[in-house]
């Protein structure tokens, strides 16, 4: 859908009832995904990483994140990012953990903040998630991974090495 200038307020909700849940353990809450690009198209679903300073305290928010109604995912196949259930009573999110330095959490920050800065890659980006959109109506998993080509070339092209394969 179009942007929609509430995903920001949407966030920021989120962010701080993590924030109050988990205190010291929350290093930073980051905004990410496409919901985080101001003129962005996007599913309305906001994605948050709650960055922690270590995965030794991974165990203790697990338990501070139950208390909010979330439930432990796994990593859903990707290393050192920890996915959660969402809440009944929350608005449509997507919650990830994971420590500093994680490689994934540092893709997600970079790749956010390239589409917000850079306006033409941005629209390049739009352009195709609609397309996708399209083509894989009800098949997340389809769709998510049709964007890997477009992320992964992105991103190569900030840190000027070749994709990985």
């Amino acid at each position: 859908m179009p942007y929609d200038p509430k995903w920001p307020e949407i966030f920021e909700t989120l962010r701080r009832r993590l924030k109050a849940q988990l205190g010291d353990l929350a290093w930073r809450i980051e905004h990410v995904g496409s919901t985080a690009v101001p003129g962005l198209s996007a599913k309305p679903i906001v994605d948050l990483d709650v960055v922690i300073h270590s995965r030794d305290d991974l165990a203790e928010v697990i338990t501070a994140l139950r208390r909010l109604g979330y439930a432990h995912e796994g990593d859903g196949g990707i290393q050192g990012r920890e996915m959660f259930t969402t809440p009944a009573d929350a608005p449509a999110h997507h919650l990830y953990v994971c420590a500093t330095g994680n490689r994934e959490l540092a893709r997600h920050l970079v790749f956010r903040d390239l589409l917000r800065a850079d306006p033409m890659t941005a629209r390049a980006y739009a352009a195709l998630k609609a397309d996708l959109a399209a083509r894989f109506r009800s098949d997340r998993r389809g769709y998510s991974e049709a964007k890997t080509a477009f992320i992964e070339q992105a991103l190569c092209s900030i840190t000027n090495r070749a994709p990985e394969q």
